[in-house]
């Protein structure tokens, strides 16, 4: 299986690198990035979506500083966070396996988040997690969570292949080799709804264009079973709130209005539409998203 980023070569210039170490935990060498806030403050974690990295917290995870204790991390087999063991076939890329993996490296830590902030399948890591008794915070936000299944022909389909190509050693460097053609990456992005800047259009570069990477995105989507996290939704017991953007195109903003029809009423889970932004909104305006969360957060107290 090819090698994800190199810390000395890819990491050199990599967004707050001043914060990230690498750290051992659940059978996994962590890239973790870690951020003080105020004095006895409380933890936020931020996890992020398929395909993506810290990088996406660059602009978001200094605003939350000022109320927050900040970590975030790489998730197994994305960008400087190696891939488990029996690569990409292996239970730690399942959602299931991924939560507690999470809870393996928050244990290390010696953290015990007050929120999870989880953007698209991040934030189904994130319910995961409080599903399985893996978290308890005070509530969890959403930024364009995918928590839905895909229905029909799709759903059937979708992970079979997904698996066959992320096992298959060629596919990932024939993607990768693919996505380093600047018009390539420019439709990937487009197909989300959002318009970002030079320096997250070259972050993103960046990760498509490795293999190991690929390998890993791939791979987490091949295990992703939502299905069983959709089942589950009702027994949540964490508050959830839904933030969206209107022109989110990789998750239809209705299928956040579906998932809060099966939370139990006495979540009163908030919905939270942002006009004009797409599904990396958090990258599009942070402010806005800081904003929102500190308001949920002190709403949840």
């Amino acid at each position: 299986m090819s090698q994800g980023l190199d810390w000395t070569r890819d990491g050199a210039q990599w967004p707050h690198r001043e914060f990230s170490s690498f750290v051992r935990a659940a059978g996994l060498q962590w890239h973790v990035q870690r951020f003080a806030g105020p004095p006895d403050g409380p933890c936020l974690v931020l996890l992020h979506g398929t395909g993506a990295s810290t990088h996406s917290w660059r602009d978001l995870a200094p605003l939350l500083t000022q109320r927050f204790e900040v970590v975030a991390m790489d998730l197994p087999g994305h960008a400087f966070t190696g891939m488990p063991p029996g690569g990409v076939g292996s239970p730690q890329l399942s959602l299931p396996g991924m939560a507690r993996a999470v809870h393996g490296l928050l244990q290390k830590l010696a953290i015990s988040p007050a929120m999870l902030v989880g953007h698209s399948a991040g934030a189904a890591v994130a319910v995961r997690m409080c599903l399985d008794g893996l978290a308890k915070p005070r509530s969890v936000l959403g930024l364009n969570a995918a928590l839905m299944p895909l229905g029909g022909l799709a759903g059937q389909v979708f992970s079979p292949v997904a698996k066959l190509m992320a096992s298959t050693p060629f596919v990932p460097r024939l993607f990768a080799w693919h996505a380093r053609e600047p018009a390539v990456l420019q439709r990937l992005l487009q197909s989300t709804g959002s318009t970002l800047d030079a320096e997250g259009t070259a972050l993103y570069q960046r990760l498509v264009a490795n293999p190991g990477h690929a390998a890993g995105a791939l791979g987490m989507m091949a295990n992703w079973d939502l299905p069983a996290l959709w089942r589950d939704l009702p027994a949540l017991a964490v508050p959830l709130d839904l933030v969206v953007g209107e022109r989110d195109r990789t998750v239809p903003p209705e299928q956040a209005t579906r998932a809060m029809a099966r939370l139990s009423p006495e979540l009163n889970a908030k919905y939270i539409q942002l006009d004009r932004l797409g599904h990396l909104a958090h990258e599009e305006q942070p402010d806005t998203v800081a904003r929102l969360i500190f308001e949920r957060f002190d709403a949840r107290a």
